[in-house]
């Protein structure tokens, strides 16, 4: 799947510095923070517990029922919006410390893994151009989708949208 990802990226006619968010299995939050010279902000949208049903159930090898983390952020460098991210995690596979974390809202996923020591990789699902997507104010978005796996088990899944416009011109 990742050379499938990559050669999709490759064929994607966008910013390069946008490119390079999109194409990294590391911490987006540090490469925008790289990229724009600012700190970014994580603005919690939604956070709160819902029940696995069968297709989240399956995807973490969890029971139905059991509580995933759903969390929506928006990643923000002097005062303009980035990233869109939705994530799900179930409760019961994080460590506590990263349980804690997690509920306390604007921390960085990538932040949250990194102060706790936590090896985790990113296997890349979905990579595509949205039209006319108005979440950004711009016609076009990117969005990828990805697992963080820890210990051979789905800890989160993310689905990332970026606009796709001139503030990847940096």
């Amino acid at each position: 799947m990742i050379t499938e990802f990559l050669d999709k990226l490759k064929t994607l006619d966008i910013p390069t510095c946008l490119r390079v968010c999109a194409g990294t299995d590391g911490s987006i939050t540090f490469l925008l923070e790289i990229m724009t010279k600012m700190e970014v902000s994580v603005i919690t949208q939604e956070q709160y517990l819902i029940p696995a049903n069968k297709d989240t159930a399956s995807l973490f090898d969890t029971n139905i029922g059991d509580d995933i983390n759903y969390r929506v952020v928006k990643l923000v460098a002097g005062n303009k919006p980035y990233i869109y991210a939705r994530s799900l995690s179930p409760i019961k596979r994080m460590p506590l410390e990263v349980k804690q974390d997690m509920m306390r809202a604007d921390i960085p996923i990538g932040k949250i893994l990194r102060n706790h020591d936590i090896e985790t990789r990113r296997d890349f699902e979905n990579l595509e151009i949205i039209n006319n997507y108005e979440f950004f104010d711009c016609n076009q978005v990117l969005s990828r989708s990805y697992k963080i796996i820890h210990h051979n088990h789905v800890l989160m899944w993310i689905n990332e949208l970026f606009p796709v416009d001139e503030r990847w011109y940096l």
